[in-house]
């Protein structure tokens, strides 16, 4: 039996409650994007695939049920190490496509606690399990990472709305090696003064969320960059400023003169805005490739 999985990257545009103090963590805001991960997944007698990572998720999954084996071919992939969500998604696509080999009806959330993928932030379980814009509520703190934080609310992007996304190169290896000490750091994360929390809950539940559903770019967009850059400067210790370098910086504030917003994706490297139009879009994409091709 042979399996097809295309699953969707995500942009991450940051988690509104660092306090805790509430009984949860974290609540994490962010989108589908139509940038696919596709991979074909068929039953074998060992674990065989293209890709390392991919080969250790499938082991893990193949050794957690007691399973035969599983050949993976990664035929294309999302950038690593860069904010778009590749670990994640290539895990939660193996486990999707090998419960429906091997028949065992797991559900993604069922699949994410088996890969320990999405439960700290579950944006990218809800990416390839519903899509669009999503906000989700955080995990309860008395059971960390033994459960998959509540989807508390999903709307369509505006079909009209374009993303511009943005890859550089230079600043890969260093967010690399950062996120080689991700758990450690969110295990030991300093707690979030909880005059920030409530900011950032209130531009997501009173700007952000009206704005989607009102087809409202201008203010949506208002909202997100707002959130998204007090979020940097929480971050400021871990990843060097505001945004995780000096190029992701410049390209913002380029980024930020021409589109309704403009964020840095998780740690990044990558940035993204969104605009109007294709042609808005185009112009603006072509600017981005010019200056990250001088730098």
């Amino acid at each position: 039996m042979r399996v097809i999985v295309r699953a969707p990257a995500h942009l991450h545009a940051g988690n509104f409650d660092l306090t805790g103090d509430l009984g949860r963590l974290f609540g994490t805001v962010g989108f589908a994007i139509d940038y696919p991960l596709e991979i074909e997944v068929s039953r074998y007698w060992s674990v065989e695939s293209n890709d390392s990572w991919a080969k250790l998720y499938a082991q893990h999954f193949i050794e957690r049920f007691k399973l035969e084996g599983l050949r993976v071919n990664v035929k294309r992939r999302i950038p690593g190490f860069c904010g778009l969500g590749y670990h994640t998604t290539l895990a939660l696509s193996i486990g999707a496509a090998a419960s429906r080999i091997y028949e065992l009806n797991l559900s993604i959330e069922e699949i994410a606690l088996v890969m320990r993928r999405g439960a700290i932030t579950a944006l990218g379980v809800y990416a390839l399990k519903v899509g669009g814009f999503i906000v989700e509520g955080g995990f309860r703190v008395d059971r960390r990472e033994q459960m998959i934080p509540p989807l508390i609310f999903r709307y369509p992007v505006p079909e009209d709305w374009l993303f511009v996304v943005a890859i550089p190169e230079k600043p890969r290896e260093q967010m690399a090696k950062l996120r080689e000490k991700e758990k450690g750091i969110l295990r030991e994360l300093k707690v979030m003064p909880k005059s920030l929390s409530s900011d950032l809950s209130r531009i997501v539940l009173v700007k952000i969320i009206p704005s989607i559903i009102e087809g409202d770019l201008e203010s949506f967009g208002e909202g997100l960059t707002s959130f998204n850059s007090m979020l940097g400067d929480f971050w400021r210790e871990y990843q060097g400023g505001r945004y995780c370098h000096p190029i992701v910086e410049e390209g913002i504030r380029i980024m930020s003169s021409k589109a309704s917003c403009a964020c840095q994706s998780s740690w990044g490297p990558a940035f993204y805005g969104i605009v109007k139009g294709e042609s808005k879009a185009k112009a603006l994409a072509d600017e981005l490739k010019g200056f990250l091709e001088r730098n």
